[in-house]
């Protein structure tokens, strides 16, 4: 989970199986750059906390919802005496989701299978883990720290979650031993101890100074653990709402679930593109079967493999019914390419051949799923600024695959804002509508607050081009509570608003950028 620079941003999509092949200069797009040759390098798995570039495209994700736009202030004569009035105003305080409401899985058993073994069995380096582990002991856990408003809510209902979805009862102490510390510490603390991380696990520490003690010491090696005792985990607190609750879900269900993470998923946040923010009914699913009694800590991939198709017959029967759909593996020159194109280290020419290196890898392969479009997406992102209506291309080539597949709304939603934002910069607040209307539903029910206040905030612009005043003052003034919780200290959230009220007065070019 790197820390990237602060303007750059990505998403990520679901299944596809429409077929979409073009040469590299034909079609509704064309590549900026030729293809760059697969590398065939792959990274060694790192041995303090497995690696961690799913918590770059966090960060990397919430960073783009806050930069649809170049950085350029509006003066007072050109802002609505409303949105002149919210920024110049004190904000709510921030807004909660309710209950959650998880999609149960929707693919085969036999897909499952092997994904619970690839996630089980691997790191995301590739390094084989021989033995499978879990916590054979009842799970205590304890707080230590001093954690940012909202913290003890958002535990609470991760917490409440894995013991009615998954069936794990973590209770909480307060003092004494626990097998799972959770430290909340300042981003500097963190940094101080991995330059690069945002928030990490880490197996058999319980603190920052115990973790110094331990820095080269095969007990804090992932691929050298057999069993798990105790681990910490290092969440900021001085991030977004948000921020602090996804870094909860992720981590902690590595610390006692899969450790690795598997692009082809579209249905988990063990996916490095960041679809989803919360756990979903898949990763429940894994989890509960990660504790079921017919497996222990010890037993090699085949034992498991062995126990897998009658266990998850037992929890997820309505698999069965499913037709098995694998997806290919992802090979490592696509991921190095997407990591370069996203990651921080690259000048701006180097992550856009990258970009056009993943679309062209993704089209060689004669993908159509989710990972294809992502590739779209990417390139899109990359060139909006210089090339909008290109980047338009890109994102409808995405939406396209998109909308052969069941279960890619969410995916879907990710790409709307863009979208929107495009034709409130030209103009159009009704196309802005069509594009912006179906997000908003979505990001309720995916618990993505950032994406929500977004995607109001751009209907309010749309509405106000419409004539609609009344009506996108409401909508903004909703906005507000979602940005709290998604972006949250009040100059983020100033500084969100201002930059959607950009994009109704800048020539198309200057005002429809994003800073990478």
């Amino acid at each position: 989970r790197f820390c990237p620079s602060p303007k750059i941003t990505a998403k990520g999509f679901g299944q596809m199986w429409r077929p979409f092949h073009c040469p590299p200069t034909s079609g509704p797009f064309r590549l900026l750059v030729p293809a760059q040759p697969p590398s065939a390098h792959q990274p060694a798995a790192r041995p303090l906390a497995r690696a961690m570039s799913r918590r770059v495209w966090r960060m990397i994700s919430l960073a783009g919802l806050l930069g649809l736009t170049a950085a350029c202030g509006l003066n007072d004569a050109q802002t609505p005496a409303s949105r002149a009035a919210l920024t110049a105003s004190s904000l709510p305080p921030a807004k909660a989701f309710s209950s959650p409401r998880p999609h149960p899985p929707g693919r085969s058993n036999s897909d499952i299978a092997r994904d619970f073994l690839d996630l089980h069995f691997k790191l995301e380096g590739g390094t084989a883990l021989p033995v499978f582990t879990r916590f054979e002991r009842p799970i205590r856990l304890r707080v230590a720290g001093s954690p940012s408003p909202g913290f003890q809510r958002d535990l609470t209902r991760i917490l409440a979650r894995f013991n009615s979805e998954a069936g794990i009862n973590i209770q909480r102490v307060s003092s004494g031993p626990a097998e799972i510390t959770v430290q909340a510490v300042s981003s500097r603390a963190i940094h101080r101890a991995l330059p690069k991380a945002a928030c990490f696990v880490v197996p058999n520490v319980d603190s920052l100074a115990e973790l110094r003690r331990k820095r080269r010491s095969p007990d804090t090696d992932w691929s050298q653990l057999r069993s798990r005792e105790k681990l910490a985990v290092f969440i900021p607190n001085d991030i977004s709402p948000q921020e602090a609750r996804d870094c909860l879900h992720e981590e902690l269900a590595q610390a006692i679930g899969p450790l690795n993470d598997l692009y082809r998923l579209s249905d988990s946040v063990f996916n490095d593109d960041n679809v989803h923010t919360v756990l979903t009914g898949f990763d429940m699913l894994v989890l509960r079967a990660t504790y079921a009694p017919d497996l222990r800590t010890g037993m090699s991939r085949n034992e498991v493999a062995a126990v897998l198709p009658g266990l998850l017959s037992r929890l997820n029967p309505s698999g069965n019914t499913i037709a098995s759909r694998p997806l290919p593996a992802t090979p490592r020159s696509w991921i190095n390419a997407v990591e370069t194109a996203l990651g921080p280290g690259s000048g701006l020419t180097s992550r856009k051949r990258a970009a056009n290196q993943a679309v062209v890898l993704a089209r060689d392969l004669g993908w159509s799923d989710h990972r294809r479009a992502y590739s779209h997406y990417i390139l899109g992102r990359m060139i909006q600024a210089s090339e909008p209506e290109l980047a338009q291309r890109h994102f409808q080539t995405a939406m396209g695959f998109l909308g052969q597949i069941p279960d890619s709304e969410l995916h879907q939603a990710l790409i709307r804002p863009r979208m929107a934002a495009y034709q409130i910069a030209r103009g159009d607040g009704e196309a802005a509508l069509q594009h912006i209307n179906p997000a908003l539903p979505l990001a309720m029910r995916y618990e993505n607050a950032a994406l929500l206040a977004t995607s109001l905030l751009i209907k309010a612009e749309a509405l106000d081009l419409l004539g609609q005043f009344a009506t996108a003052n409401t909508v903004r003034l909703d906005s507000l509570g979602w940005a709290r919780y998604g972006f949250g200290p009040d100059w983020a959230v100033h500084s969100k608003i201002r930059e959607v009220a950009e994009l109704r007065h800048r020539p198309i070019r200057a005002k429809y950028g994003l800073s990478v």
